[in-house]
């Protein structure tokens, strides 16, 4: 291995203890509590060193998000991919997207609710957010109804799914209706 290869896996190695470490530091005590200083202490590197990977927070928090984009649609995928009829995938699916948000709530935060800098819904979009958003319509497509556009609907159910989980998260809806919230919005959206 070349000085140069032993050089980029390094980098390539602290890139990925800086975004991990963001996001468990997230996911104990909220975004607010990620610092720059304090991701140093924790790293034991100093700043300047963050700075030459990222140039602050904010891209962080993209980070974090587009790999979090990565694990929800390996979710997704795999949840689905052994449903044996286009309602069980849908109900995975959803289940599947509500599980990831109540157990992975930082890395949540960082896909849809913070600022990381990324664009949604273009061409500027980055991969991983469009494979994300293709796990979704992969299912979806095929409970859309006739006459319906499937990244239409798509983007229908996800706002759902997402309105589910935000509220779901704040205490603002009753624990004991989640299943029945799921069966329901399978129901009256999917045509089956």
């Amino acid at each position: 291995m070349s000085v140069q290869e032993r050089k980029q896996r390094e980098r390539a190695q602290r890139e990925r203890l800086i975004v991990a470490t963001a996001r468990e530091l997230a996911e104990q005590q909220g975004w607010d509590a990620v610092t720059t200083r304090q991701l140093a202490e924790r790293i034991e590197y100093s700043q300047p060193v963050l700075y030459s990977h990222f140039r602050g927070k904010r891209e962080i928090i993209g980070a974090v998000a587009i790999e979090g984009a990565t694990e929800l649609a390996a979710a997704i995928r795999a949840a689905t991919a052994t449903a044996p009829s286009p309602r069980a995938r849908v109900t995975a699916l959803a289940r599947t997207y509500l599980a990831y948000a109540e157990h992975n709530p930082a890395v949540y935060d960082a896909l849809f609710q913070l600022d990381g800098g990324l664009t949604f819904a273009n061409d500027e979009t980055p991969a991983p957010l469009k494979d994300a958003f293709a796990a979704l319509l992969e299912t979806l497509t095929e409970v859309a109804g006739d006459g319906i556009e499937p990244g239409l609907f798509t983007e229908l159910f996800w706002s759902s799914l997402h309105g589910l989980a935000t509220l779901s998260r704040a205490g603002r809806l009753l624990p004991e209706y989640a299943d029945r919230r799921v069966e329901l919005l399978v129901d009256r959206l999917a045509v089956l």
